[in-house]
């Protein structure tokens, strides 16, 4: 239904990265985020480094990959249904604002001398939890700065900001580590948010206007949920995604101790390390669009991940740090051409109303790979060896290349995910009110007997297209008299959530309801009615027989 292959996502005249940088907001949010990335970058290389310094076990080590991982893990999905039913621009500033505070506070107890491992550990993690909070916003207002068929150039941007920025923190890092103290690079992160938060508070957000009854927060969460569960592509997507961040993370859990014990350097090397990761992200970035151009995603992620398998064994087994650099800038671009073409995937095929909650899904399952990987492969090198842990590392990227198999990407041409303004409001003789149901709505066609088959393969995607925008059961009736009177039929919870069901409609959606409507024979199109429960019958009979038949 949908394409990870940029080229057929794309316009008919190739867009270049820097198209997006012709709408000055996005300008103005990217150089902000950029300020703010280089920021988080030299924490993350100081905490981990300071850690290693302060402690003689590898698994705290490679716990500073699970402290910053697992608050994702633990609050991207209430992340998610918060960025889709709040103001996303106060939601950022109010996680960025506490990330400044946390930031700076842990730069003054390093100055102070009052630091310990649990302490970085501990700040680490409420660090990661404003991350938690931040990221389902940030990454969802893409598509509000930019037109759509730039909103591949801009996620591109949003990639090289990150990996740019990878390749100056740390080396910016290493540089006051060396004559100074983490503590002030503590202290430059903390003040690297208040850029963030200057162009934020500027930004003047153009509120979405519904008279849909809007939607409590934990019938966000479901219907989040829900939409993955009926949405195979996505699923598809996930399971790459944590899959193969799980057998990554033995890099970025175990990096810093492959430079501290097993090449005996120091921070600055570390640093330089990191810094080459980077560049060679930012080269991945430079280069995507031909690739994507030239090579399906398919053989692209191949490659990526062969390529970030043999990294693996690379640390695992070179002796010489010079002959380590080349091989972080292939993996920076191995890192940064897989997690872009994913991205780029995922936002394509999200419609607006949804697109928080199911990101904050995917990186649940993006960051639970990294946060779980990095415990298992800590363990490992603390149990056997470095070695062994990154050789197994690789082997499981090995495995990673055989999920084609089973779950494909998505592809094809790109999806029209705005809203489908010309599905008409359900006429109603009386005032309903939104909490009054459950609501069944059926669709009368008349089918020739000689297409029913084809027909009810049709049905199968808008089955499950009811049942992602919110109904709790759908299907098809035949009429024992009538062969060709077919009746399709589903169940929504509540009338509020049946007028939130006709907002939810895309013109993909149309697309797949116009295949299954196009085996109508009648005169007219199919005749659509309605049913609402009365107040104090909440449980028709005829309603629980259509579940009990349905399932």
């Amino acid at each position: 239904m949908a394409s990870t292959n940029l080229s057929a996502n794309t316009p008919t005249a190739p867009v270049s990265i820097w198209t997006a940088f012709q709408t000055p907001v996005f300008r103005a949010i990217w150089l902000a985020a950029f300020v703010s990335n280089i920021g988080t970058w030299m924490q993350n290389m100081a905490g981990v480094w300071l850690l290693t310094t302060l402690s003689k076990s590898q698994i705290l080590v490679a716990l500073m990959q699970t402290a910053t991982s697992l608050p994702v893990f633990m609050l991207s999905i209430p992340a998610g249904a918060l960025a889709d039913l709040l103001d996303r621009r106060k939601l950022l500033l109010t996680t960025q604002l506490f990330m400044a505070v946390v930031a700076c506070l842990l730069g003054v107890l390093t100055l102070t001398g009052s630091v310990s491992p649990y302490t970085i550990l501990s700040f680490t993690f409420l660090l990661g939890i404003g991350t938690a909070l931040n990221t389902p916003a940030w990454q969802s207002i893409a598509p509000e700065l930019v037109p759509r068929p730039v909103l591949p150039a801009a996620l591109v941007l949003n990639g090289v900001s990150i990996n740019l920025s990878r390749a100056i923190g740390p080396a910016v890092g290493g540089m006051i580590i060396a004559f100074y103290s983490p503590g002030y690079v503590f202290l430059l992160n903390g003040l690297s948010f208040l850029a963030t938060c200057v162009v934020l508070f500027r930004w003047q957000r153009k509120q979405m206007e519904t008279n849909v009854p809007v939607e409590d927060f934990f019938s966000a969460l479901r219907a989040g949920l829900r939409y993955v569960q009926f949405s195979p592509a996505i699923q598809s997507i996930m399971v790459r995604g944590m899959a193969f961040t799980f057998g990554t993370s033995a890099m970025w859990a175990l990096l810093s101790l492959v430079v501290a014990r097993r090449l005996q350097q120091d921070a600055g090397v570390y640093g330089q390390m990191l810094t080459w990761l980077g560049a060679g992200a930012v080269t991945g970035a430079l280069v995507l669009n031909r690739l994507a151009q030239r090579l399906h995603i398919e053989y692209r992620l191949l490659a990526t991940t062969l390529t970030l398998a043999g990294v693996n064994l690379a640390l695992a087994t070179v002796t010489s740090a010079f002959w380590l650099y080349p091989v972080m800038f292939l993996a920076g671009m191995a890192w940064l051409l897989t997690l872009t073409s994913l991205n780029v995937t995922i936002q394509l095929n999200l419609p607006r109303w949804v697109q928080a909650r199911v990101l904050s899904m995917y990186m649940l399952a993006f960051q639970g790979g990294l946060a779980i990987g990095s415990i298992v492969w800590g363990n490992v090198a603390e149990q056997f060896s470095l070695s062994t842990a990154l050789m197994l590392a690789a082997g499981w990227l090995g495995l990673v290349t055989l999920l084609p198999l089973f779950f494909r990407l998505p592809y094809g041409q790109m999806p029209d995910m705005t809203p489908a303004e010309d599905w008409p409001e359900p006429p109603a003789t009386q005032p309903i009110r939104p909490e009054q149901g459950p609501v069944v709505v059926m669709i009368e066609y008349r089918i020739n007997p000689a297409e029913l088959a084809d027909f009810l393969k049709a049905m199968e995607p808008l089955k499950r297209l009811r049942l992602r925008d919110g109904a709790l059961r759908a299907g098809v009736f035949s009429d024992i008299t009538d062969p060709a009177r077919q009746v399709e039929f589903y169940t929504v919870a509540s009338w509020g959530e049946h007028l939130r069901q006709h907002h939810r409609f895309t013109r993909e959606d149309t697309r797949i309801e116009e295949q299954v409507r196009r085996y109508h024979t009648g005169p007219d199109r199919p005749m659509v009615s309605h049913f609402v429960t009365q107040p104090g019958n909440e449980q028709p009979p005829f309603v629980s027989d259509m579940e009990t038949m349905n399932g």
